[in-house]
C-alpha cells in the first residue's frame, strides 16, 4: 500500500467524541492517536466541541497556555465562537482543539441555504440535534481553514479528516472554501441505517431493494440523511468501518466506501505482573456488590459474565443477552452459579442509597428489588428494567443464575463500583454482544484484549472479521461468532446459551487456554497494523484533491 504521510504537512480529524467520551467513536480516535502521533507528530490535529464548563471540565483534555498562543491571540473567529488549545488526555497527548460554536447559531439559516445551494443538504426538516451538529462541523472548518493559513502550509498537502455527520458540514464548506485541501470522510453507521434498524425494520433481508431516499422520508430523517450522502459524495475519500457497513452505505448512500477496519491499543491492558491481581480484586468487588444486593454468599468459583455497550436495546442485542442468559436454568442446572452483568449506561438517578450502605456492613440482607445497582428515572419505562422482570429473575437464594443491570456510565465514580469499564473487564469470565446492528464492535475486541472470551454475532463488523481472518472458537481466538438474521432470533439465542454452558462448565485449565488464545488473538488488530488502511484513504484523497486542482 502506498504510503502518503511524507507528503502531509498537517493532518486535522474532527468528531463530536474528541475529547468528549460518548460511545465507540472516542475508542476509535483515543485508541489510535497514539499511533498516528508516531508518525505525525504535532503536525497531527484533532478538533472536538468544548461542551465544558468551569463547573465540569473535561477530564480528558489538558489545557495549554503556550500551544499555539499566538494563532489564538491574533485569529479572527466569527462573534460568539472561541477555541481553546491544549493535549488530550491519552496514549500519544496529541494536540487538541476544542471549539465553542453557540455564536453560529445566529447565521444558520443562511448557512443552511448555502448547503442547500452547494450541495442539496435539505435541512428543512430538521429537528433534535441537527442544528448543534451543522454548528459544530462548520466551526471546524473555520479552525482548519484558519489554521492552515496561520502555518503557512500548503493546502495542497492537508488532510482534513470529518467522522460521522455530526462533524461533516465541516467537510462540505471547507470544500467550498479551501477546495485544494483533500478531505475524508467517515461513517461509523449510517444514519438512515440506524434509525431502521431502531424503528424495528428488517434491516438485511430487505437491504437491496431500500432506498436511502425514500427511507429518510418515511422515517422523518431527511436532513441527517442527506448531509451525510453529500458529504459521502463530496469527500474525497469515503470511508467506514467494515465491509457490512460498507454493503450498507453503498445501498443507502449510493457511493462504495473504503473499508479502514478498528484496531486497539494494548496499553489500556494491564501488565502479565498486574493482571491477576487486578483480576482478583474486581471479581471480589462483583461478588460484594451482587451479595449486598442479593444477601446471597456467593462463591468464589461464580462465573461472572456481562454485556455492554450504549443503550440500544434491539441494536445491541441486550434482548437476545437476557433471554440467553435466562435460558440457563432450563434443563439441567448449572454447575456453579451464574452472575450476569448488564453495564450498559440508562437514564441514570444516582447510586442507591440502600446499596451504597450494604456495601459499608457485612449483614446479609436481600434488597427490594435486587438487580440493579443505581437508581433509574424512567423505571417503568426502561427496556432492560422490563425484560428483567418479565423473564421472571428473582435473584433469590434458590437462584442458579442472577442478573444485575448498571445503568450508569462506568467511569470510575460511579458510587457503587468506583472503577472504570477498563478496570471492570479483567474480572470477567466471559461476555455476551448478541448484536442486530454493530458496524464494527469495539466491546467484543476489547474484551479480548483483557483476554476474556466473548460471544459476538455475524452482523458485528468484529464478527465478519473473526471469520474471515481465522478458525471461530473459543479454542483458536477466544471468540465465537454465532449466526444472525433478520428471521432466527431463536435459534442465535439458543446458540449462544449452548457457548454459554461451554465455557461455564468448562475445566479451569482449558479456560486458561481460551483467555490466553483471546489475548493473542487481540494482538493481531494494533493499530501499528491498521493505520495503513487510513494510508490508503489519506493517498486516494490526496490524488482525487490533486486531480480537482488541475482541472
Amino acid at each position: 500500500m502506498k504510503d502518503c504521510s511524507n507528503n502531509i504537512e498537517l493532518l486535522f480529524e474532527c468528531s463530536w467524541e474528541v475529547c468528549n467520551k460518548i460511545g465507540g467513536i472516542y475508542t476509535v480516535l483515543s485508541s489510535k492517536a497514539k499511533t498516528l502521533h508516531d508518525i505525525y507528530k504535532d503536525k497531527l490535529i484533532f478538533i472536538g466541541p468544548d461542551v465544558w464548563s468551569e463547573e465540569h471540565p473535561s477530564p480528558y483534555f489538558i489545557e495549554s497556555r503556550t500551544l499555539l498562543r499566538r494563532w489564538r491571540k491574533d485569529t479572527l473567529l466569527p462573534e460568539g465562537m472561541s477555541v481553546r488549545v491544549g493535549r488530550w488526555d491519552i496514549p500519544g497527548k496529541p494536540l487538541a482543539v476544542l471549539v465553542k460554536f453557540d455564536g453560529l447559531y445566529e447565521s444558520k439559516n443562511a448557512f443552511y441555504g448555502r448547503m442547500w445551494e452547494l450541495y442539496g443538504v435539505d435541512s428543512l426538516h430538521s429537528y433534535g440535534d441537527y442544528d448543534e451538529g451543522m454548528a459544530f462541523g462548520r466551526a471546524c472548518a473555520i479552525v482548519i481553514e484558519s489554521l492552515v493559513a496561520f502555518l503557512k502550509a500548503d493546502p495542497a498537502k492537508v488532510v482534513a479528516h470529518f467522522d460521522e455527520w455530526t462533524a461533516s458540514s465541516g467537510l462540505l464548506e471547507l470544500k467550498a472554501t479551501m477546495p485544494a485541501v483533500a478531505t475524508v470522510f467517515t461513517t461509523h453507521a449510517t444514519s438512515i441505517g440506524r434509525s431502521i434498524c431502531g424503528n424495528g425494520k428488517p434491516l438485511y433481508d430487505y437491504l437491496p431493494g431500500y432506498n436511502g431516499d425514500q427511507m429518510a422520508g418515511e422515517l422523518n430523517m431527511q436532513s441527517k440523511h442527506s448531509l451525510e450522502k453529500a458529504a459521502a459524495h463530496a469527500a474525497d475519500a469515503f470511508t467506514t468501518v467494515s465491509e457490512i457497513t460498507a454493503r450498507e452505505a453503498e445501498q443507502l448512500l449510493e457511493r462504495r466506501p473504503l473499508v479502514t477496519p478498528n484496531g486497539f491499543e494494548m496499553n489500556f491492558v494491564p501488565g502479565k505482573t498486574r493482571y491477576a491481581a487486578a483480576r482478583k480484586s474486581v471479581r471480589a468487588d462483583f461478588l460484594r456488590v451482587a451479595r449486598a444486593l442479593t444477601g446471597i454468599d456467593f462463591d468464589d468459583d461464580t462465573f461472572i459474565l456481562a454485556t455492554s455497550g450504549r443503550c440500544e436495546y434491539r441494536n445491541k442485542g441486550i434482548d437476545m443477552y437476557l433471554d440467553a442468559v435466562r435460558a440457563l436454568e432450563h434443563g439441567e442446572a448449572p454447575s456453579r452459579r451464574v452472575l450476569a452483568f448488564v453495564l450498559v449506561p440508562a437514564w441514570c438517578g444516582g447510586p442507591r442509597a440502600d446499596l451504597q450502605h450494604a456495601l459499608t456492613t457485612d449483614e446479609h440482607t436481600r434488597l427490594a428489588d435486587p438487580m440493579q445497582t443505581h437508581q433509574v428515572v424512567n423505571y417503568n419505562e426502561d427496556p432492560i428494567v422490563g425484560r428483567i422482570h418479565s423473564l421472571g429473575f428473582t435473584n433469590d437464594a434458590d437462584s442458579r443464575v442472577c442478573v444485575i443491570y448498571v445503568p450508569c456510565y462506568l467511569n470510575g465514580a460511579d458510587g457503587i463500583f468506583d472503577r472504570t469499564y477498563y478496570d471492570l473487564l479483567p474480572g470477567l469470565d466471559a461476555t455476551v454482544f448478541a448484536s442486530y446492528y454493530e458496524p464494527w464492535g469495539y466491546t467484543p475486541l476489547e474484551s479480548i484484549a483483557f483476554g476474556v472470551p466473548t460471544i459476538t454475532t455475524t452482523l458485528a463488523g468484529f464478527g465478519q472479521w473473526i471469520l474471515d481472518t481465522t478458525p471461530a472458537s473459543f479454542e483458536s481466538c477466544g471468540v465465537r461468532v454465532v449466526e444472525r438474521t433478520d428471521s432466527n432470533y431463536r435459534e442465535a439465542t439458543e446458540a449462544i446459551t449452548r457457548d454459554l454452558r461451554t465455557l461455564i462448565e468448562m475445566p479451569a485449565r482449558e479456560m486458561k487456554d481460551v483467555r490466553d488464545a483471546a489475548s493473542k488473538e487481540a494482538l493481531r488488530f494494533l493499530w501499528t497494523d491498521f493505520e495503513k488502511y487510513y494510508d490508503t484513504a489519506y493517498c486516494e484523497a490526496m490524488t482525487a484533491a490533486a486531480a480537482r486542482k488541475s482541472k
